[in-house]
């Protein structure tokens, strides 16, 4: 199968950019390959948590670590299995800057046995300057399936 890595990134690309949560928040992916993703927020009204200063609300970029760091857990695995999150930890360094888009990568760091270990970051203009950053630990709920089940 010399087309499987492809049609497995490919798999993922598709399941994980058509979620409901991504289409409400018009989140896009913008990469992924083995073990790691990017994904881009664009602004928008929609996500402002306080109308006075227009920041994005909190619960939406830690919903983006989380699902960006599920979509790193996806691609580090190389076959298809279901996983949840056990714990996701976010530390907030600061307000993102209204009417910029934010930016979010994370990548696997670990993959154990039952369990995969995961770190992500959130940002506007540089990864040294985060908006927020996170560990993730992620539980397999399934055994592995063929990449159509």
């Amino acid at each position: 199968m010399s087309d499987a890595p492809n049609d497995f990134f490919e798999s993922i690309r598709e399941r994980m950019s058509q979620t409901a949560y991504f289409a409400g928040i018009g989140a896009e992916l913008v990469h992924v390959e083995a073990g790691k993703a990017q994904v881009r927020l664009p602004y928008g009204p929609h996500l402002v948590g306080d109308p006075d200063t227009g920041v994005v609300h909190g619960g939406v970029i830690t919903g983006l670590l989380d699902q960006t760091c599920g979509m790193a857990v996806g691609s580090a695995l190389r076959e298809h299995r279901s996983y949840a999150t056990l714990d996701l930890r976010i530390d907030y360094m600061k307000a993102a800057k209204p009417h910029q888009d934010i930016l979010v990568e994370a990548e696997t760091v670990k993959v154990a046995h039952e369990i995969v270990f995961t770190r992500g970051i959130a940002y506007q203009e540089s990864r040294d300057v985060p908006i927020a950053m996170a560990t993730g630990t992620f539980m397999m709920t399934s055994t592995p399936t063929t990449a159509g089940g």
